[in-house]
């Protein structure tokens, strides 16, 4: 991307705020482009900003970096969060929220280089001007007997449950590690939508939207029972893909 990565930088230590914003305005890709002293004022303020990525303390009173960080997985544009904090202990939980990286305090410059470097490569489609230009035909399935094959438009939900991520075929459930944004990348020249932080859909498959409560939706899709939750955060945008 040629634009600058926004971010957002959250933490109830004033000093560890200006001295971590500090250090990401030596990159001239980084744009913070807010702050917030609290978690709730976090939240708010990743809605209204849209940023790119969080760099998010966990030790904040009320609400924690951890709930912010369940939190914004919700939102219906998904930040990469970045845990910065002093406290060790906390490594695995935080990857477990689709944490991107995880630094400790005092900061070391050479660390955030590579944290930053991370991110970049998130947003950074790689050079295919040596390759075909149209997208892979397949999604492989590394499974017991060999990699299996799956056409994209045979794809009717994939949704992410613990360490799990499984991808539905009317015939069919494979499963694989990949993470859920993953897969989402890997099928972004198709017509899959995220309607949820567990699920993505096929727009080509989606019947009919059920009003739920609370704003929220729920999902049929042909050839299946089963209905999926549709995120109210999600709802106007999967009406505008959906609609003519």
């Amino acid at each position: 991307m040629n634009k600058p990565i926004t971010v957002l930088v959250v933490d109830d230590e004033r000093f560890s705020r200006e001295e971590l914003i500090y250090l990401l305005e030596q990159h001239e890709s980084i744009k913070v482009i807010g702050e917030a002293e609290s978690g709730d004022t976090a939240l708010m303020k990743a809605i209204q900003t849209q940023p790119d990525a969080i760099f998010l303390d966990i030790d904040m009173p009320k609400m924690d970096g951890m709930e912010v960080a369940k939190s914004v997985l919700e939102l219906k544009k998904v930040p990469q969060v970045i845990f910065a904090t002093a406290y060790p202990d906390y490594a695995v939980e935080a990857f477990r929220h689709e944490a991107l990286d995880y630094l400790l305090k005092p900061f070391d410059e050479e660390q955030l280089t590579e944290t930053i470097k991370r991110i970049h490569s998130r947003f950074t489609k790689p050079n295919t001007n040596h390759s075909r230009t149209t997208p892979p035909s397949k999604l492989p399935i590394e499974g017991e007997d060999g990699i299996i094959y799956i056409s994209p438009d045979d794809i009717l939900y994939v949704s992410r449950e613990e360490r799990v991520t499984k991808i539905v075929t009317k015939d069919r459930t494979f499963e694989t590690k990949w993470p859920l944004k993953d897969v989402e990348e890997r099928l972004q020249a198709f017509t899959f939508f995220r309607i949820h932080k567990s699920y993505l859909v096929n727009l080509r498959h989606i019947e009919r939207l059920i009003p739920w409560f609370n704003g929220a939706y729920q999902l049929e899709l042909q050839g299946i029972d089963e209905k999926l939750s549709v995120s109210r955060n999600y709802i106007k945008e999967l009406r505008e893909q959906l609609e003519l």
